[in-house]
């Protein structure tokens, strides 16, 4: 199956919606049905577009945890609460809630970015921040992903 990869740069519109870039949409139309799911990261401020099989796949994943630890308690109030149903229209957007674009500062530039089975959309200032090299321990990356194979 094909996974979402590559980083696209768009503005949202006066009406809260973004482009999906037309490489994602098109992985959409052939490996999924038409329903998506916007929700906050866990841990980051930005959002998470997750085809419909992928959310299901992430909410199996969540049932089997304990309900009762900390952060699974969390990861179900960030997360998993905050998700809404949409679809692409016509033109190729989707309409991002209010509420959405407040939790994730998402308003004007943002850069929509493929993660495997995601999408994330970031605004482009944080975006910039949260790549930034100069802000990791690089030595310390660079190990711990050669260790994972990478």
């Amino acid at each position: 199956m094909s996974s979402f990869s590559g980083k696209y740069y768009y503005t949202v519109d006066p009406k809260g919606r973004i482009m999906i870039p037309a490489p994602f949409r098109e992985i959409i139309s052939a490996n999924y049905g038409p329903k998506l799911y916007i929700a906050n990261a866990a841990f980051e401020k930005c959002l998470h577009i997750y085809p419909q099989e992928e959310w299901f796949n992430l909410q199996e994943k969540v049932r089997r945890l304990p309900k009762m630890d900390e952060a699974v308690t969390f990861f179900m109030r960030r997360v998993i609460a905050s998700a809404v149903e949409t679809t692409v229209d016509k033109q190729g957007r989707v309409l991002i809630p209010a509420a959405h674009r407040q939790d994730s500062g998402i308003n004007g530039d943002v850069v929509i970015v493929g993660q495997i089975e995601k999408i994330e959309i970031w605004d482009k200032a944080l975006w910039d921040e949260a790549t930034d090299p100069s802000r990791v321990d690089v030595k310390a990356y660079k190990k711990t992903l050669s260790e994972f194979g990478l």
